[in-house]
């Protein structure tokens, strides 16, 4: 499983084709391929945000997000997965986050999909930091 975490803009769908290639020698041992990709929203808990800063902490991160996949892996028959994580700063509408996985049947596709993403929103070590139009604000719980 590719884990990557960037500081640069993240195009989701051209990481999915690429990682699609790399995946070339198992071209036609996968039908489903699940995609989920996070954007930035320009509101949260009411009040309007012009940006964010992400923050993580550098090998921790890594390692939750490679024992996740690890973990996807032993629950779901899947081939490979997907996840790339943006930090620093995004503004709205900006791509933060795409996971994907492959697997021969959509079910454990979509399954271990959703499983990475939910504990990488849940328990992942990233930190949020919201600019508002009166000032900053740290995130203290995801949103569902």
């Amino acid at each position: 499983m590719k884990i990557e975490i960037r500081h640069q803009a993240i195009d989701p769908w051209a990481e999915v084709t690429r990682y699609e290639q790399v995946l070339a020698r198992e071209r036609g041992s996968y039908g489903a391929c699940a995609v989920f990709v996070g954007t930035m929203r320009d509101f949260n808990e009411g009040t309007s945000v012009r940006a964010m800063t992400l923050e993580h902490y550098p090998g921790m991160t890594e390692n939750h997000l490679e024992q996740i996949g690890q973990e996807a892996k032993a629950r779901w028959p899947i081939l490979d997965g997907l996840i790339i994580h943006r930090v620093g700063e995004v503004q709205p509408g900006d791509p933060i986050v795409v996971t994907a996985v492959w697997s021969a049947h959509r079910l454990a596709a979509f399954e271990a999909c959703r499983f990475l993403i939910e504990d990488l929103k849940s328990r992942a070590p990233f930190w949020k930091q919201e600019t508002l139009p009166e000032g900053a604000r740290w995130v203290e719980k995801n949103t569902g």
